[in-house]
């Protein structure tokens, strides 16, 4: 028998002790038993995203967080900017048009992130009234400087909407202090939750627009979720088993620290990166996210090489998308991952290669990754 060990940038492996929490009886909604949980989970998930607003709770995927962000809070007579480096930026570009809006798509070199300058002669302009990045995008394993974009943004009069689907709670994010007007994640990344939530921090400055677009959305409406998250509830049924395991993965993530879990997923994917330089293989990104790492076939190898290495050594890895499909790997770093988790992996990505009759030197990848992960804390 081997064991299965989850390596895909979400969903990510899930701790014990949240599955059992979720396999708990269930109980109502509409309880003060309910209230009093969200109300918990709600203050732990303002902690985790560093933010003084409220964090709305839905049912659904990161996608319906960052929908609904975008069909509440970007306004219709104005110009969205959409950066495009990857698939989801492509997807919320599409959102964005499906909601009517005039989309002004900046498409980006895979394995590269929008800059700040760009933004700032676009919104020079005076015609933009949001900017919609994403901070990690998963597709290519890369990561912008959202610090710094936010900071354009907040000398205008646009918002900043940003999909951190897969850095909230693995990179540094510092949603108030950085002026991102509009956060989404999604539970079965870094929060260690099966697939099911999405998270939606929004600021004060987005809460205008909001409150002066009529939505084109009943399930989405945001206001609705802030209507009910004043009394502690939330607007429609609510998924109660994965807010009871959402509760526990917190408490599980603030135990550890925040700041803490940053520089741990940042040792993991230099540990993984070095490995693969080790190895002779290349990481893909030219800003490599430290959330998920892409890494480059060798040549004569393609998809094969993730069959192998999950029939055989138990360990599942995601392909490369579009223009990456079949040339390359990727690897997550978020969550319920530790060192020997990673280093058994390149292990058996080592053994992989071999059995794929590619020439690799048995042991050197691990050693490098050894050398990066004695910083480990």
């Amino acid at each position: 028998m081997i064991k299965p060990r989850l390596f895909t940038p979400g969903p990510t492996d899930v701790p014990p002790e949240v599955l059992i929490e979720m396999a708990k009886p269930i109980f109502h909604h509409r309880t003060e038993r309910f209230r009093k949980m969200l109300a918990a989970v709600n203050a732990s998930l303002k902690k985790l995203l560093m933010t003084g607003n409220d964090v709305l709770t839905l049912a659904g995927s990161g996608t319906c967080g960052m929908e609904a962000a975008i069909a509440c809070a970007v306004p219709r007579d104005r110009k969205v900017l959409v950066a495009n480096g990857g698939k989801f930026g492509e997807r919320w570009g599409k959102v964005a048009r499906a909601y009517g809006l005039d989309v002004d798509e900046v498409k980006l070199q895979w394995g590269t992130a929008l800059e700040p300058e760009t933004v700032r002669q676009k919104l020079s302009s005076g015609d933009y009234g949001a900017v919609v990045v994403v901070h990690s995008e998963t597709s290519t394993a890369t990561a912008c400087d959202l610090q710094a974009i936010g900071e354009v943004v907040a000398g205008t009069d646009a918002i900043l909407l940003a999909d951190c689907i897969t850095s909230a709670g693995a990179l540094p994010l510092r949603t108030d202090e950085w002026h991102v007007d509009v956060v989404a994640a999604g539970s079965q990344k870094a929060f260690m939750l099966p697939p099911g939530l999405a998270f939606v921090a929004v600021s004060e400055k987005a809460w205008k627009n909001v409150e002066s677009i009529k939505a084109p959305a009943f399930y989405l409406d945001l206001a609705a979720y802030r209507k009910a998250l004043a009394g502690n509830d939330m607007p429609y049924t609510a998924p109660v088993s994965l807010i009871r395991g959402l509760k526990v993965s917190l408490e599980m993530i603030h135990e550890v620290g925040i700041e803490k879990i940053w520089t741990r997923t940042a040792c993991l994917a230099r540990a993984t990166r070095a490995a693969a330089e080790a190895l002779g293989m290349k990481v893909f990104s030219q800003r490599p996210s430290d959330s998920v790492t892409a890494i480059l076939y060798p040549q004569g190898v393609g998809d094969e090489f993730r069959k192998q290495l999950r029939e055989k050594y138990g360990c599942s890895v995601a392909g490369g998308q579009d223009e990456l499909k079949g040339r390359a790997f990727r690897v997550s770093h978020m969550g319920y991952v530790d060192p020997l988790d990673a280093l058994g992996l390149i292990a058996a990505v080592e053994y992989t290669l071999a059995d794929l009759g590619v020439q690799v030197h048995l042991g050197a990848g691990v050693t490098a990754a050894m050398e990066v992960l004695k910083d480990w804390q």
